[in-house]
Formats: C-alpha cells, structure tokens, sequence
C-alpha cells in the first residue's frame, strides 16, 4: 500500500509588482538624476525636520505667529490636495470655475506632493488596479503575513515614491494634459512648492521684523507643516488599506480609520471613497467630520462651484454592507 500523498504548506501570496498586469503604455519615461534628487530633498529634508521639533518646542524658536502661520499653511495646502488633487482633478466630484481649478492646483502644488497631473496619474492607476497587481502603492504588494505586510505598508507610505517608472499621464489624465493653463502649473511645480517654504518665511519675518522670526517661520509653517501633511497623506495609502473599518462594500481592502479624520480632512473616511469613487463627501455615516466635504459646501454655496456629487441616499444603501447572520444556538 503506497504512503500518503505529503501535503505541502500553502504558498505564500504572490507580490502584485506594480508594472505586472498594466497595458502596454502605461508607464512613462524614467525620473531623471535632478527628479530623484529633488524628490530625495522634498521627502527627508522636512521629516529630519519634524524629527528635531520635538526639542525645538521645549528649546527655543516657537511663537504664536509660527503657530498660526503653520495652521493656516497646513489647511490650505491641506486642502489643496484633498479638495483639489484628489476630489476634483482626480475624481470630478463637482466641477470649478476657472479662478478656483487654477487655485486649487496652486495650493495642491505647495503641498509639495509632486505636479497635480502627475500625482492624478498615478491615483487614477491606483483606483483602476487598487490592491491588486498594478497599483502602484499597494501595502498589500508582498503578501499578507506579518512581515510581509510591515514591508509592503512602508512602501505603500513612502517607498513607492522612489520608484524610477513613473505612471505615464497621457494614458491616465489626458483631460488634464488637455488645458493649457493647468499644464503649465503643473510644469512649475519647482516654483509653487518653494513658494510653499518660503512664503512663511516671508510673512514671519515682516511680522516680527527680524531674521529670526523668518528662520522659525521657515522651520515650522514650513518644513514641519509639509512633513506632517505628507505623513498623514501617506498614511491613507498605508493604514487606509490595512486597519479599521468597511462599513461599504469595495472591491478592495480600503478601510476606514477615525483617528485620521480631522488631520485629513475627511480623506480617511478612505472605504466610501473606494466604494463611490466620484462622491464628493467621504464621511457619510452618523459622526463622521468630512471637513473637505464642507469646503466644497461652501464653494458651492459662493458659486465657485457646481455640478456636486453629493452622495446619493439610494446609492448608499445599495454599497452598504449587511451584518453578518449571528450564528444558531447549539442544540
């Protein structure tokens, strides 16, 4: 009699390497040595920042004009990526007067989270392939055992930004590469985002007419804001896609995660926005604050903007998951 068959344990999960699977063109030409130099300063230089601001606090250098200056760069930039990239240029959850498209690129471009049409781009390429071969930032990439997932959450955070290949807009946001005046602003991304740092400057140090309350400006309302905002704008493509809840059902593993609402202004509400892409407002449940959401409000209300998708109950309720049937008793 022969011996048993052995059983060999399951293979791990195969990582979804972003070029597998995407049609032929869409991956444009290689960053150049000056992009991943740029890209290398935009990325330590303000967290090595944000990393010394804990002593600074207790140190020296932090006054109310920083404070504030650093609140009111945050929000507006802030807001400038979630409003503008991503629910607008991204999504077209309402359409803007001119005035208001050209702003929005503005602030989103002092975020310093690259060129509106290339950061669409490559959102748009997430949402066509999200959590599955092709996404570019995946935290899912290398399978889904403990340290699988540890690697693939700190590329889904940051280390998917210092890929070579970049995603090729002509194919993802041909709409955008369409208006000249967009194109434009987003050619002089170098030139927004050092506005985004030196402005402050500018402004703290009129405000206190020394050097060193430009130099704290600098520190703080720049350097500091923009590490914090990339930190929580990252974090939507990492622990957005790993912890919390799904109320609403999406084809991928997007999750919502409250402790982020406010910093993020609504975006990690991240389920519902997978689940009803094109939604203007992602908190859509009882208690959930969308500040974004109620920008756009308000845009509308001053006819900055029209044509909002406002969540339509219907829908909701279609993408809204059913609980679970408690299990029957034990005879």
């Amino acid at each position: 009699m022969s011996a048993p068959p052995v059983r060999r344990p399951a293979a791990p999960a195969r990582p979804a390497k972003p070029d597998a699977g995407l049609p032929a063109n869409a991956l444009g030409a290689e960053k150049g040595v000056l992009e991943q130099v740029a890209l290398y300063v935009f990325v330590l230089v303000p967290f090595l920042a944000l990393a010394v601001a804990v002593p600074a606090v207790w140190g020296w250098g932090l006054s109310w004009t920083d404070v504030t200056l650093a609140a009111v760069f945050y929000v507006a930039t802030g807001l400038g990526i979630t409003v503008g990239y991503h629910r607008y240029f991204t999504h077209g959850s309402f359409t803007a007067n001119r005035r208001l498209r050209i702003a929005l690129a503005v602030a989103g471009c002092m975020a310093v989270q690259g060129p509106v049409v290339q950061w669409v781009a490559d959102h748009r390429r997430h949402h066509a392939f999200s959590d599955r071969e092709g996404d570019p930032h995946s935290p899912w990439r290398y399978g889904d055992d403990t340290r699988a997932l540890l690697k693939g959450m700190f590329h889904a955070h940051v280390g998917w930004l210092f890929d070579r290949r970049q995603t090729n807009p002509e194919r993802y946001a041909p709409d955008l590469l369409k208006d000249t005046v967009l194109r434009r602003t987003s050619r002089l991304f170098i030139v927004w985002a050092g506005l985004g740092f030196f402005l402050p400057a500018l402004i703290g140090g009129l405000v206190t007419a020394s050097w060193t309350g430009a130099w704290t400006a600098f520190f703080w309302a720049g350097l500091v804001r923009v590490a914090l905002l990339h930190h929580v704008t990252w974090s939507i493509n990492s622990l957005c896609h790993t912890i919390g809840a799904r109320p609403f059902a999406a084809r991928d593993r997007s999750t919502n995660f409250w402790p982020l609402a406010l910093l993020s202004f609504g975006e990690s509400w991240h389920n519902l926005h997978h689940a009803d892409p094109t939604c203007a407002r992602h908190g859509v449940l009882r208690g959930q604050v969308d500040i974004s959401a109620r920008v756009i409000w308000i845009f509308e209300r001053l006819g900055w903007a029209r044509d909002v998708r406002w969540p339509d109950p219907v829908r909701l309720a279609a993408k809204r998951r059913r609980p679970e049937p408690a299990a029957a008793p034990a005879a």
